[in-house]
């Protein structure tokens, strides 16, 4: 496994390695993060992850400056899931300059997390084009835990013509439930016990929809009733699968999506639903 630290050296080490699988990260890996390599590893001959902590992507009041930075363990689990390049920037690496040239993602940017986090979806897609320049991947893979997140990428890819495939993956989640997320960390041993209630409340919407449900807003303000006194709730939305917009009572394909803060951290989860 070879760690580079420079776009240069990056360039020159995939050049022999027109067949490449990307897989971005902004490190503290997990068991989620190494599914992605695996699934990376049947895609492509050489398999390439990127660790970098994007500051653009972080409102002035998020975890930026505390999110954890963990490259010696993330590459000793790298190494042995067989990743073939690591590329670990630093800051100045990525935005040598003032990033004055943005990807402006469309209004699908403005709802949900967006809603929430102004001008983190701008973020993430201004540095995901970056990087797949620096890569140029045949494919990325990405994980359905951040499902807006894949939609808006998805979208851009298709949009701008990148030749770049976009593969979701599957919410990788513990034994209880809890989807897996370097966040997690951050929550007590209490907290931890009743984070699970999330998913748990999102997969009650799921069963109720299945069973013919289609008053779509009752449902979305009964599963923040469920959450209860310990969380503070962001949202409970039904949407479309396809644009997350709100759906209309003739969508079958759909997805139940939540946010809430738990003490200091911010959990995001969702299920999707085939009607």
């Amino acid at each position: 496994m070879d760690i580079v630290t420079s776009v240069r050296d990056l360039r020159e080490r995939l050049q022999r390695e027109p067949d490449n699988v990307f897989v971005p990260t902004m490190g503290n890996l997990h068991a989620g993060h190494i599914q992605l390599m695996r699934l990376a590893k049947h895609r492509a001959a050489c398999t390439v992850v990127s660790i970098f902590v994007n500051r653009i992507q972080f409102g002035p009041k998020e975890d930026f400056e505390r999110y954890p930075r963990t490259l010696q363990a993330d590459a000793d689990m790298m190494k042995e899931v067989g990743v073939d390049v690591v590329f670990a920037p630093s800051e100045s690496e990525i935005y040598p300059e003032p990033q004055t040239f943005l990807v402006e993602p469309s209004d699908l940017q403005h709802i949900l997390e967006g809603a929430f986090r102004p001008g983190h979806f701008r973020g993430v897609a201004t540095v995901v084009l970056k990087l797949f320049n620096m890569v140029a991947p045949h494919t990325a893979i990405f994980g359905k835990k951040d499902y807006q997140q894949y939609v808006v990428l998805r979208d851009m890819v298709k949009q701008l013509a990148l030749p770049v495939e976009i593969i979701p993956a599957e919410t990788v989640r513990a034994e209880d439930g809890l989807a897996l997320s370097s966040r997690n960390a951050y929550l007590s041993a209490a907290e931890r016990s009743e984070a699970p209630r999330l998913y748990r409340v999102l997969c009650e919407v799921r069963e109720a929809l299945i069973a013919g449900r289609r008053d779509y807003a009752k449902l979305e303000s009964r599963a923040l009733a469920e959450l209860g006194g310990k969380w503070v709730p962001d949202y409970v939305a039904i949407r479309r699968r396809t644009d997350l917009q709100r759906p209309s009572v003739d969508d079958r394909d759909l997805v139940v999506l939540g946010a809430a803060k738990l003490g200091r951290p911010r959990l995001i989860d969702n299920v999707e639903v085939t009607l």
